[in-house]
């Protein structure tokens, strides 16, 4: 088994995987007369093909416990795919570089303090990892016809630790 531990979720460090969902350092300004403001673009969303679209859903997942064995990752070749916590739980972030097809070695985050994140399109990552209870997640991904889901089985699984938790 090979070990990989976690790293802080930040901007900088996820930005060849997709986007970080959060208010801080985002671009901001009030609306609703001042009684609001809104952090703006937070996000790149993909679709692509004809009957592409954009969806959104609630997704309410189990927790993991860690050290988590990673045997799998998937990836989405149509459309991005973000995942908002409607907690401020902490969750595991596996996304993988591709390497002519496959994925590379895994990379681990811890999302916390509010943050989501956004999977480019094409982005090996694996399943969505709540780590201290249920939890639920606004999703925003592609919908539509096509195949949108690839899966990759490691031929030697990756055991994921941390000492950010």
């Amino acid at each position: 088994m090979i070990k990989l531990n976690t790293k802080p979720l930040t901007r900088e460090a996820f930005a060849p995987f997709g986007d970080v969902i959060e208010k801080a350092d985002a671009q901001s300004f009030p609306i609703n007369n001042g009684h609001c403001i809104r952090f703006h673009d937070l996000a790149n969303i993909e679709t692509i093909g004809d009957t592409a679209r954009s969806m959104i859903s609630i997704f309410s997942s189990k927790p993991y416990s860690l050290p988590l064995h990673l045997e799998m990752v998937e990836r989405h070749p149509l459309g991005s795919q973000a995942f908002v916590p409607l907690s401020k739980d902490p969750f595991l972030v596996i996304a993988c570089k591709d390497n002519n097809g496959i994925p590379d070695i895994p990379q681990a985050f811890i999302a916390t303090n509010w943050q989501g994140i956004n999977f480019k399109k094409n982005t090996w990552h694996g399943v969505l990892t709540p780590l201290v209870d249920v939890s639920d997640f606004l999703v925003v991904d592609r919908g539509g016809e096509g195949n949108n889901l690839e899966q990759y089985f490691f031929d030697e699984p990756y055991m994921i630790g941390s000492n950010l938790i």
